[in-house]
């Protein structure tokens, strides 16, 4: 098997294109802990019920795929911003091992929830993208497509965080809360502002993963831990760190499957994280940003 050939550069081109969605999620992840600090362990879940919104939206109740994308975003926000005010605003301020352990449970039970509710049978929309052909390289559309609205989506948050106040407050709280009163900023709102963002982008990355996946309980699993892995190497609340590392992830999952198979993919990304947590704890970026 020669080592430089077409379908290693394939592989590295969808790597950077899986590596888009996976910058997504991480983005959300980051900014929910750098401005409220506390890590969402159940961040993977509210993907999982974007994913059965748009399922349901479009296949069950026949509204048109953009409608139910449309449904979805603001349907998993608003999960978000119930999360924080149920489950999170509670232990604000508790330890971080009864905030991992109240987030984990919280995990556990939608997907149980979704297990009694749902069934486990795997649910796909039946919808079938072609590929872009780039000579002998195929690229699937609904990879490009995901990858393109992704940055897209993560560009606009940029612009919010740098040219909007509340933007400007987010970031300076996720550096140093004790500027808070300074700002004159009302922490409930800006916590449930950044819970509505984290769970709209979770929404949104459903929607581009549902294009790609099938749906079930357990998909949060899938995307979940090395989304977390990707986090904590890019240095947890730091929004640049979080992007690098999710293309180095995406990187070894996507060369993985080509040199062996995908599941040594994701060994290997976790090796290296393991690796990467004794060379260097505080992840790739100390600082937050």
């Amino acid at each position: 098997m020669a080592i430089f050939d077409v379908f290693l550069l394939e592989a590295v081109l969808n790597g950077l294109l899986f590596g888009g969605v996976l910058a997504l999620l991480a983005l959300g992840l980051n900014l929910i802990f750098g401005v409220i600090d506390v890590v969402w362990i159940c961040y993977a879940e509210l993907v999982m019920i974007g994913m059965y919104t748009v399922y349901y939206a479009h296949v069950v109740f026949g509204l048109p795929l953009l409608l139910a994308f449309a449904l979805a975003i603001p349907f998993v926000a608003l999960c978000g911003v119930l999360l924080h005010w149920l489950v999170i605003r509670p232990i604000l301020g508790s330890e971080p091992i009864n905030q991992l352990l109240v987030t984990g449970g919280v995990l556990i039970f939608l997907q149980a929830f979704a297990t009694l509710l749902f069934g486990i049978d795997f649910r796909n929309l039946g919808v079938s993208l072609p590929s872009l052909a780039l000579g002998d390289i195929y690229l699937p559309w609904s990879r490009i497509l995901a990858a393109a609205t992704a940055l897209g989506a993560m560009l606009g948050v940029w612009a919010f965080l740098r040219f909007t106040f509340l933007g400007t407050a987010i970031r300076a709280i996720s550096q140093d809360r004790g500027v808070m009163p300074l700002l004159g900023a009302d922490p409930s709102r800006i916590y449930l502002l950044t819970s509505a963002i984290g769970g709209g982008l979770a929404g949104l990355g459903a929607c581009l993963l549902v294009l790609q996946y099938d749906v079930h309980p357990a998909i949060g699993l899938s995307f979940g831990p090395i989304t977390f892995m990707i986090c904590v190497m890019g240095g947890l609340g730091n929004l640049l760190g979080g992007f690098v590392a999710a293309f180095i992830f995406a990187q070894f999952v996507s060369l993985g499957g080509y040199f062996f198979h995908i599941e040594w993919g994701y060994v290997m990304a976790f090796v290296f994280f393991v690796a990467m947590m004794f060379l260097r704890p505080q992840g790739l970026f100390a600082r937050r940003s």
